[in-house]
């Protein structure tokens, strides 16, 4: 019975475990609100981890497939089934997590319960929309997890976090509206049927193929950012609570990337290939001039958000250029942006939470006061720049490789993100890290403490051991990405 509700019991469990976190009531109780959301935070994790060790590898299909009657009057169904793509993805979620609900351990004073309850429901909502295999629970996952997000950047955001939890909710609320409005033309299209196989093998000609494809890319689009539908990201990630930050980056942003592998490649085959050129040159710019606008930030957290929209470019870019190695390439560039994105930001709320600024100029020295937190950061900067030995270079090496096989331009114009990316991420670490002392404020600052020095050790556990070892991960993706691929060359014309 456990086996057979694996994902199920992934997605309800932190769901209900936030409904306990509430029952804590206000914050004369905060204590043991902590303490419930970081228990339930673990045990979800542990449920995912069979996931892991009882997945077959060498099988591409869905595994832990999961088949209920949900609104029989229209056919739609409660369906779950994940592959190695949407295993690392769960996988992720549960872990970033628990280090979510430590980093704010301390720091969050206010509606504790409210705030752990919010990231919990979250976690649930996130691994339904990486398991979902019916299109409208799919659809139903992905809008819920609007409402956790919006909540936690308006309440625990910054002085502006009205302005950009609207700004937030308007463009991807109405990128989705128009993904609802594909999902029913798909429908009616498929004799009244919402299961994702269903929708694979509808026939379709180019044109509805186009048209469905804009569709579905509105909707993933300005979920992953990409380029020019990107506004919304800075201005979330520098209102928004370091935990709220960290989810943002390390999952939220996959879950573009993530519909594109499971709508678009697979449901508009043709229409993929005829408009893949203007996906790599949406993919080209957002690497490079968006990484131009990130060496122009005086935010460390503006500078991050700008970085990660460059790095989803190398995902987007791997997904359309066909290829099977840059297509591992980005799916590991997912999972690897998870843990580094994740780093860098709650290096960010470290310093934050001593000096309450961002500004790169209120800082310098700091590793004559923090010498052990200027270490871990100067890893997650290197990891950030594509550093050979960290699990940021494995993602873009192989997307790189991948693109040079198809075109040698786009390989090349990609590439000088590695230039680009090392030039903000040291430029910004040069200037807060190194240097002498340059005010009272950081001559006063302390070093990190144990439950600050635990989160970021695990985390730097993960960056080295992806970037070291990183075969566990692509031989989970392999059969996958051959499926996924496989779908994509079928034409439905």
């Amino acid at each position: 019975m456990f086996e057979a509700n694996q994902l199920s019991l992934a997605i309800w469990l932190p769901i209900v475990g936030a409904i306990a976190v509430l029952a804590t009531g206000n914050d004369q109780r905060a204590g043991l609100a902590r303490i419930i959301a970081l228990l339930v935070s673990i045990v979800t994790f542990l449920v995912t981890i069979p996931l892991y060790t009882a997945f077959d590898k060498a099988s591409g299909n869905l595994q832990f497939i999961e088949h209920m009657p949900w609104i029989s009057a229209l056919n739609i169904k409660y369906s779950l089934g994940i592959d190695g793509i949407a295993l690392l993805l769960i996988l992720l979620t549960s872990f970033i997590t628990i280090i979510v609900v430590i980093s704010a351990w301390q720091v969050i004073r206010e509606k504790v319960a409210q705030y752990m309850a919010a990231f919990l429901i979250m976690e649930g909502l996130m691994i339904g929309v990486f398991s979902a295999t019916d299109a409208i629970l799919f659809y139903v996952f992905w809008e819920a997890m609007l409402i956790p997000m919006f909540l936690i950047i308006g309440i625990w955001g910054g002085p502006n976090r009205i302005y950009a939890t609207i700004k937030f909710f308007l463009y991807t609320l109405l990128g989705s509206l128009l993904m609802l409005v594909a999902l029913v033309y798909l429908y009616f299209k498929s004799n009244g049927s919402f299961a994702l196989a269903d929708l694979y093998a509808v026939k379709l000609g180019l044109t509805e193929q186009i048209w469905l494809f804009m569709a579905f890319f509105m909707a993933f689009a300005v979920k992953i950012p990409m380029f020019p539908v990107h506004t919304w990201l800075p201005d979330a990630h520098v209102e928004a609570p370091t935990g709220g930050s960290v989810v943002l980056a390390a999952i939220m942003l996959k879950m573009g990337a993530y519909g594109f592998i499971r709508f678009n490649l697979p449901i508009t085959p043709d229409a993929s290939h005829t408009l893949s050129g203007f996906i790599i040159v949406l993919s080209l710019i957002a690497i490079v001039y968006i990484a131009m606008v990130a060496l122009a930030q005086s935010d460390m957290k503006k500078l991050i958000a700008y970085s990660s929209i460059s790095h989803m470019g190398f995902v987007t870019l791997g997904l359309f250029v066909f290829n099977k190695m840059a297509f591992e390439g980005a799916v590991i560039q997912m999972i690897s942006h998870g843990f580094i994105s994740g780093a860098m930001f709650l290096c960010v709320g470290v310093l934050y939470d001593r000096m309450h600024t961002r500004k790169m100029s209120d800082y310098g020295g700091v590793a004559n006061t923090m010498p052990k937190f200027a270490a871990f950061m100067m890893l997650f900067a290197m990891a950030n720049a594509g550093l050979p030995g960290t699990s940021g270079f494995v993602g873009e090496f192989l997307v790189i490789l991948g693109v040079f096989q198809v075109n040698a331009w786009y390989a090349i114009i990609a590439g000088t993100t590695l230039i680009l990316g090392a030039a903000y991420t040291l430029w910004m670490y040069k200037r807060v890290i190194f240097g002498a002392v340059s005010n009272d404020n950081v001559k006063a600052l302390k070093d990190i403490n144990s439950r600050e020095g635990f989160f970021l050790l695990i985390l730097t556990l993960t960056v080295l051991i992806m970037g070291l070892w990183p075969a566990p991960f692509l031989d989970t993706i392999h059969s996958s990405v051959d499926k996924v691929l496989a779908l994509s060359s079928v034409t439905k014309l």
